[in-house]
């Protein structure tokens, strides 16, 4: 475990040097913590893969340091005394049992672009590409990159695919891609290089909503094929609200 200042305003917790769910569940302990009892001078916390990044404002943290000393502490140092102690605490704590949320798919054809060579590329049928991605429960990491974009980890290594050479200038909304060892979603029209295998119906950025995003750190996926005209249906449902 590190701690260590980002700019004269943010700390660092490193909590990990590998991405897996021991990690996580530090960074989510600590993330809990944060959201139940906010640290004073806490502007707002951001969680990801094996950090905390703590953001403050320096002038409240010392207001709220209490009674005078001889020797001034800075208000980084005041905030890593805070976080040291909450993390001494939380060694042996259990995080919030996590939800299993199902998205549906509709895999291949104009949606899924590059479903064929994702199969062409690990020697396998497109067909076998849908029921490995579907098959596997995903943890969700963290949001990030775009608004709800969820950073997933659990793909089946089997259907692992390098990014595009050419990256598209924009990815349609709900399209569901692969990237290394990685998939996810784009919630939001976007550029971005990974290869297109579906798309889904369910929004996953709503900004008029409190959250505004379905999925959060913790939360386990897993994603459900449908037909295309199932996902007509998801949308027409959608548009009606």
């Amino acid at each position: 475990m590190k701690l260590f200042p980002l700019g004269d305003a943010a700390i660092v917790v490193e909590l990990g040097s590998v991405i897996n769910e021991e990690t996580h569940c530090k960074v989510r302990a600590l993330s809990e913590y944060l959201t139940r009892h906010p640290l004073p001078g806490m502007i707002e916390y951001i969680p990801a893969f094996t950090t905390v990044t703590v953001f403050y404002d320096p002038c409240r943290v010392l207001a709220n340091s209490g009674a005078e000393t001889k020797t001034f502490v800075s208000p980084y140092q005041k905030m890593r005394a805070m976080l040291e102690n909450i993390l001494s605490e939380l060694q042996d704590k259990t995080v919030e049992k996590t939800r299993v949320i199902e998205i549906p798919v509709c895999y291949g054809g104009e949606f899924g672009p590059d479903l064929g060579f994702v199969a062409e590329h690990n020697g396998l049928t497109q067909e076998d590409v849908i029921r490995i991605h579907s098959s596997a429960e995903y943890l969700v990491y963290m949001i990030g990159f775009a608004p709800g974009f969820p950073y997933l980890g659990g793909m089946p290594e089997q259907i692992a695919t390098p990014r595009r050479s050419s990256p598209r200038l924009s990815i349609p909304v709900g399209s569901v891609g692969i990237a290394g060892k990685q998939t996810g979603v784009y919630p939001i029209a976007t550029p971005g290089g990974w290869q297109l295998i579906g798309r889904t119906p369910l929004p996953l950025f709503m900004p008029d909503s409190d959250p505004p995003t379905p999925l959060k750190a913790g939360d386990r996926i897993r994603f459900r094929a449908i037909s295309r005209q199932e996902y007509d249906e998801w949308k027409e449902r959608g548009a009606c609200g």
